[in-house]
């Protein structure tokens, strides 16, 4: 009788614990993403270049390292709005180039409702039906390796059609990811809510730029 009490405890403990993580990862997800919007707005406001890819990944990944290393203490939420940040001014050039484009507005609009629509979508099914997909991990790991080396690819050797490929890769891949984090919370696998927001908020920038990418392409005569 007292094991079983004792294992009821555990599960009730457990079950908080997720539920505040889920609580967390969410609350600093909104902060977040509304931050990178303020970025993105006052980058294109400014008229701001786009920094390049090489200071664009040194700068992701420093800070990724950064908000990784102090994930445990509040400098680890500072950093999370720093990367955050970082990535909504890389965001505004690039929405900014959109824009100038004929049905340029619309493309944006297309490219951030698919992005909700997916992200909102995949999310509440996987919390609803709370379904582990731990198995995608391998699968996705691979697969996100692929599709930035053939990115980098792209770009070296300018090849418009390999890139296009990419930014497909990346929608299903960035679908596969929010299915496998969300249940990654959901059972205990992942018990940082910083680490949760930083995994979820890089899924939503790469749809929405993969978004934008191939919706532009089709809407370009």
């Amino acid at each position: 009788m007292e094991n079983r009490i004792a294992s009821m405890n555990r599960s009730e403990a457990s079950a908080l614990s997720t539920n505040k993580v889920i609580r967390n990862t969410y609350m600093l997800l909104s902060l977040t993403l509304a931050f990178s919007a303020l970025t993105a707005g006052a980058s294109m406001a400014l008229g701001l270049p786009h920094p390049g890819m090489i200071l664009t990944l040194v700068g992701y990944f420093g800070l990724l390292f950064l908000t990784t290393k102090f994930r445990n203490s509040s400098l680890g939420i500072l950093f999370v709005f720093a990367l955050t940040g970082f990535m909504g001014y890389t965001l505004g050039p690039i929405i900014s180039h959109y824009l100038s484009m004929p049905n340029g507005s619309q493309v944006v609009m297309q490219a951030m409702g698919g992005t909700a629509a997916i992200f909102l979508g995949l999310s509440g099914y996987a919390l609803t039906t709370r379904k582990d997909f731990s198995f995608m991990g391998g699968f996705l790991m691979v697969g996100i390796l692929v599709a930035f080396l053939a990115g980098l690819g792209a770009i070296f050797f300018e090849m418009p059609g390999l890139s296009l490929a990419v930014s497909a890769m990346f929608v299903m891949l960035m679908s596969g990811l929010i299915l496998f984090e969300t249940s990654n919370i959901i059972h205990g696998g992942e018990t940082n809510y910083v680490m949760a927001t930083v995994t979820l908020y890089v899924t939503i920038y790469n749809l929405f730029t993969s978004l934008l990418h191939l919706l532009g392409f089709m809407n370009n005569d």
